[in-house]
């Protein structure tokens, strides 16, 4: 089992950019122990939720209450130590330095951490097995899959409850793609909450609960 979280509440979510409206959500609750999709158009707000749930940047209104923390109450600086002590991030287009190996990009968060990457190399060499990223000198000899295999990897080296994914599988083909919506839905069922906002069938597919987004509003399932 992966390690119980808090859940989340949202409050009277506001959020707009250029005098537009992004995101407006009057209430919302997730438990940990889900895989939740954020589905919807290009354009819907689903990246923007993603970054205001996980503190990348603050509302302009409402609350984002994780246990007993609001990040919109916290400054940039405390929205960052709060990641970096509860949640993982794993982006669309990887951010793997390729010229390092697959162990090396997942040991980089090791930098930013009370512990040393010393001190985390087993886990980081267990996540990349169980992933299944076989072992080069440089990243960017691996094939899509693998580099978006190995950022779950290093998104998940401090053991967060809390995952995040932004079009995990968007750039993968089909298979690769299949692999890391198991994933995400294995991790899911070891007690984290995984937020991820997609357009993938297969995806949306393993979802626990989906979230349609339309004009920054959540409408249903689609």
């Amino acid at each position: 089992m992966g390690p119980q979280g808090p859940g989340l509440r949202v409050l009277g979510l506001r959020h707009g950019f250029d005098g537009g409206m992004a995101i407006e959500l009057g209430e919302l609750s997730l438990s940990p122990g889900a895989l939740v999709v954020l589905t919807g158009a290009s354009g819907s707000g689903k990246s923007t939720l993603l970054y205001l749930l996980s503190g990348l940047i603050a509302p302009q209104a409402g609350q984002v209450l994780w246990g007993g923390t609001d990040l919109a109450r916290l400054s940039e600086r405390a929205r960052d130590r709060w990641r970096r002590q509860n949640a993982g991030f794993v982006f669309q287009d990887f951010h793997l330095l390729t010229e390092l190996s697959p162990l090396q990009n997942v040991l980089i968060p090791a930098g930013f951490g009370r512990f040393s990457a010393r001190a985390l190399r087993g886990r980081a060499e267990t996540l990349l097995a169980r992933f299944g990223v076989p072992a080069r000198p440089r990243a960017a000899v691996l094939s899509r899959g693998e580099q978006q295999r190995t950022a779950l990897a290093r998104a998940l080296l401090g053991d967060p409850a809390i995952l995040f994914a932004d079009e995990p599988t968007a750039s993968l083909d089909a298979g690769a793609g299949r692999e890391v919506a198991d994933c995400l839905h294995q991790l899911a069922g070891e007690g984290r909450l995984i937020i991820a906002a997609s357009h993938d069938p297969a995806l949306i597919a393993r979802a626990d609960l989906r979230l349609h987004l339309a004009h920054g509003r959540i409408g249903g399932a689609p």
